[in-house]
């Protein structure tokens, strides 16, 4: 890194407001440093071709399982999630990672296609060539499912990427990359760059091809505005407001627990969380009850 910060901040469990681990504030000349090293090893990862690139992602993917107590106790140390939780989003995460690996070959290689009428006598075919350098800028509810979204499929396609993980689950972040050099792979290839905010809207500015976005709707707005700046594409995932709908024939049991489900489940902190429901006016009181009585039965806590 050129001229390496000195600013650093704590990542804090909120089990108990311990500090899980202190990490540097990377600056936006280490931030275009990151990426212009990916740029160089994006040539080098896109030279493997799918075949290469499917047996390092399942590498990886075998390092992550090899490994995945430490995974699970540091995504609860920085989330605060029960270890149940944490192990049923790393199990989601392994399995974008496979499916990228076994079929990005078939989505994504050069194809035929007809020339149409008026080039008849031409061939045509269809390929797809990666961005190059691909940034993501992940959330703090799901740190390991929600960005290998966009990491996993990122990386089969041929690109380098450079993740800045939210500050409130760095070590989420620099844990995947380490296990992603562990099993092989180059840390340029896929590059971590911790810090807050003004590290992602760098990040936005540092001449990366493409940004993957998950997180609140304000700053998604920040982010679209930081790369309009130079017409980078940008994916954004944003919150909302999540509405469930009961209508009169339905199982107010089931219909009860999935609400409950919905608006709890990782204490609320989903993107697809049940904010609202509406319920016919014929159920209404029956189903009012039956979510309570489910409410009743739940405890907040900091153990598993």
């Amino acid at each position: 890194m050129d001229a390496m910060t000195t600013d650093t901040f704590d990542s804090l469990s909120p089990l108990d407001g311990r500090v899980v681990d202190t990490f540097p504030v990377r600056s936006p000349a280490e931030v275009v440093s990151a990426v212009v090293r990916a740029r160089r090893a994006a040539r080098g990862w896109r030279s493997l071709g799918f075949e290469g690139r499917r047996r390092a992602l399942q590498a990886w993917r075998r390092d992550i399982v090899a490994h995945l107590d430490d995974l699970i106790a540091v995504v609860r140390a920085e989330t605060g999630k029960p270890r149940g939780d944490a192990r049923l989003e790393i199990m989601l995460a392994l399995d974008h990672l496979a499916w990228a690996a076994t079929h990005a070959r078939p989505v994504l290689r050069r194809r035929r296609v007809g020339a149409g009428v008026l080039m008849l006598n031409q061939s045509a075919s269809v390929g797809y060539t990666p961005y190059g350098v691909v940034g993501v800028i992940g959330p703090w509810n799901y740190p390991v499912f929600t960005p290998m979204g966009s990491i996993a499929y990122a990386l089969a396609a041929g690109n380098a990427v450079v993740f800045k993980p939210s500050e409130y689950t760095p070590g989420v972040g620099v844990w995947l990359q380490r296990s992603f050099v562990r099993a092989g792979g180059s840390a340029d290839v896929f590059a971590v760059v911790t810090g807050l905010g003004p590290t992602g809207a760098a990040l936005c500015r540092a001449g990366v091809d493409k940004v993957a976005f998950t997180g609140s709707t304000a700053t998604g707005k920040a982010v679209m505005a930081a790369c309009a700046e130079s017409l980078t594409p940008v994916v954004i995932e944003a919150g909302g407001k999540d509405a469930l709908l009961v209508d009169e024939d339905a199982d107010l049991g089931a219909a009860a627990e999935a609400a409950v489900w919905g608006a709890y489940s990782n204490a609320g902190q989903t993107c697809i969380g049940i904010e609202r429901v509406y319920a016919h006016a014929k159920i209404y009181d029956r189903f009012v009850e039956a979510v309570a009585e489910r409410t009743r039965e739940l405890r907040a806590g900091a153990d598993d």
